[in-house]
């Protein structure tokens, strides 16, 4: 158990500064030009909260435990997940939702890709100083 708290607090470590960073900078420009009255004034914390756990809990099950210490493969594979998951989300909303568009989808596929990737990656990395 504890191996497991522990990659989901490195994996923590590295997923929300970076997702951070990207939605304080693109969040303002980007998409609220792309996708204007569709999004909030003002992003639901706690339903973000509960994305953000529920996300390393998979990032954790599915691609870094599974890696066991390879850096190079829990990079492929978290960036397969965060392709996966959020091309699910993103042609989910492009099939369904008025006003989602194809520029947001292709971005945001290709940041959850290299978001994901990058985090269990870095999570497997940072957790081989605790073993």
């Amino acid at each position: 158990m504890t191996k497991y708290l522990i990659l989901y607090g490195a994996c923590a470590l590295i997923f929300f500064p970076l997702d951070f960073v990207w939605l304080s900078t693109m969040g303002k420009g980007f998409y609220q030009r792309e996708l204007g009255d569709l999004l909030l004034p003002n992003p639901n914390l706690v339903i973000a909260g509960l994305f953000y756990l529920a996300y390393l809990v998979g990032v954790v099950a599915l691609v870094a435990a599974p890696a066991e210490g390879d850096v190079l493969k829990a990079l492929a594979m978290g960036a397969l997940l965060g392709f996966v998951a959020y091309g699910t989300y993103d042609l989910t909303n492009l099939s369904t939702v008025q006003g989602f568009t194809p520029a947001v989808a292709a971005v945001d596929m290709a940041w959850g890709t290299v978001l994901t990737g990058v985090s269990a990656a870095g999570g497997v990395w940072i957790s081989r100083f605790f073993a």
